[in-house]
């Protein structure tokens, strides 16, 4: 499995942003694919998720109603559509793929984001 995120950069404040995750080396049917970050000095933490057969999708709080994670089966993509950026989404996103019943086992390179406030 190859996961190749990009659309990072820098915006300011209340500007919006698309990450994209292209992944590739097997179907994903059953799989979950998902973000994360990593803010400068701080642990990765999780930041939504969605499952590439029903497109059941989850947010941690603080990114709900301002992000949207969507896929595209056609592209074998998942995007990050990012909303009212905050200075606090700064960090190094991360995509990454769980196989059923299984771990976050594959990760994909980060693209830094970073807003100015």
């Amino acid at each position: 499995v190859q996961l190749q995120a990009s659309g990072g950069g820098l915006v300011q404040a209340g500007d919006s942003l698309r990450l994209s995750c292209v992944a590739s080396g097997r179907t994903f049917s059953g799989y979950r694919l998902g973000w994360f970050r990593q803010a400068p000095g701080k642990e990765r933490k999780f930041v939504s998720s969605i499952w590439w057969s029903s497109g059941y999708t989850d947010y941690v709080d603080s990114v709900k109603g301002r992000f949207t994670i969507s896929r595209d089966s056609a592209k074998n993509t998942v995007y990050l559509q990012m909303n009212s950026m905050k200075f606090d989404d700064t960090a190094v996103y991360y995509c990454a793929a769980q196989p059923t019943q299984g771990a976050w086992d594959y990760w994909g390179q980060g693209t830094l984001v970073t807003v100015s406030s």
